[in-house]
């Protein structure tokens, strides 16, 4: 076991640095697109109606949300294997590795969010966007880390890593509490009597995917009609994975899609979805839209909030030893990791988009251009200083 988990966390910190790299070169992409010629047909092209009848069910969305409520469920499916397999037998399962992260993770979305509600607290339809500058995008801060080469420490690629789980444990408890539409009792109760089905296929140790993919589907388009967003059922599902075979224990069904799986959502689903997400029209973008007190919020959320909260509150918990850093980790290091943890892309835009894009408002502002500032301003912080720190660790 103890050989096995270091060549899986590079290889899973490979994957996602490269995935990290390719998401960025999509993202630039939608906003060349965005803001050429080819606009039209950019729109056009993720506003193309997707229709699926069986029956009496239908689903119909735009070619848009198909990609946020399908695929991205795909995405939260394999962040919630990436939790199991963490708490059950990685980083996470050992309660040393878990309270700096944890701590980091505390201040990086409270801040974060109270400097957004401090800009936005007067506007109804502004307060909703208070946890997009709470997100973390371990893609690209893993992506961005990965620039500084070999001179990184295990220990602190582990702490990026964990402190994103954290994070993103905290994105699903807030996207379930506080962005659903109208609820269908019938769609939920539909979509819970899944649960024991998945519970009884995890008890019998069923180790076959298709079983938990029929399911799934079914606990999907139930979530979907439920009014609850349609991205936690892959959540969910992923909870009754079995990590370990009974017959076979070298053999874990859990590792085995999540190994499947990480290809596909780091080269393929999130790459789409920034593709599909991140196209700003700039063309009417002025100093009113720049100063709105919504992308001022998100950016000051994402790059001060995000280095206030989780260096602020980790250095407070090391000061009056509550926890203390791994041996290979300085006081630097941790500055210029928070500053990084303010690459909020993905999950900021995913949770933008159901704060603002499906309210049917016609809004004065664009959240995403709070998002894309705050985010390289966090990049490329964190890169400088982890750059200056690393060289003066190596050269000691």
């Amino acid at each position: 076991m103890s050989n096995s988990k270091p060549s899986f966390i590079n290889q899973f910190l490979r994957l996602e640095s490269a995935g990290g790299i390719l998401l960025f070169i999509a993202a630039i992409l939608a906003i060349i697109l965005a803001n050429s010629p080819f606009y039209d047909q950019y729109e056009l092209l993720l506003s193309t109606p997707v229709e699926v009848k069986v029956g009496a069910l239908e689903i119909a969305k735009p070619l848009l949300l198909w990609i946020n409520d399908g695929l991205m469920a795909i995405f939260f499916f394999l962040v919630g294997l990436e939790l199991k397999r963490e708490v059950l037998e990685g980083e996470l399962s050992d309660k040393k590795n878990i309270m700096l992260p944890a701590v980091g993770a505390i201040g990086g979305m409270l801040v974060p969010a109270l400097i957004y509600l401090y800009f936005n607290h007067n506007d109804p339809i502004a307060i909703k966007g208070w946890a997009i500058p709470a997100a973390t995008d371990i893609a690209f801060a893993l992506g961005v880390l990965s620039l500084l080469g070999s001179k990184v420490p295990t220990s602190l690629k582990i702490f990026l890593t964990s402190l994103a789980i954290f994070d993103d444990i905290g994105a699903i408890i807030i996207i379930a509490l506080f962005y659903t539409s109208n609820i269908s009792a019938q769609a939920i109760l539909f979509a819970g009597l899944c649960i024991p089905i998945l519970f009884a296929l995890n008890r019998f140790n069923v180790c076959h995917k298709s079983p938990y993919i029929l399911i799934g589907v079914i606990m999907w388009v139930a979530t979907l009609k439920s009014g609850v967003h349609a991205t936690l059922a892959g959540v969910i599902i992923a909870m009754f994975i079995p990590m370990r075979s009974k017959d076979e224990p070298q053999i874990s069904p859990l590792r085995t899609i999540e190994h499947d799986l990480h290809q596909i959502v780091a080269f393929a689903i999130l790459p789409i979805f920034a593709f599909a997400n991140a196209g700003i029209n700039l063309s009417g973008v002025g100093i009113e839209q720049l100063t709105h007190s919504v992308p001022i919020g998100i950016t000051l959320g994402l790059f001060l909030g995000k280095i206030i909260g989780i260096f602020g509150l980790c250095w407070i918990a090391i000061k009056i030893g509550l926890i203390q850093l791994p041996n290979s980790m300085r006081i630097p290091h941790l500055l210029g990791t928070s500053a990084l943890c303010g690459i909020g892309f993905t999950m900021s835009l995913f949770i933008g988009s159901l704060a603002f894009e499906e309210t049917g408002v016609n809004l004065l502002f664009d959240e995403r251009l709070g998002i894309i500032i705050g985010s390289l301003l966090s990049g490329i912080t964190g890169f400088l200083i982890l750059k200056f720190s690393l060289k003066e660790s190596h050269s000691q």
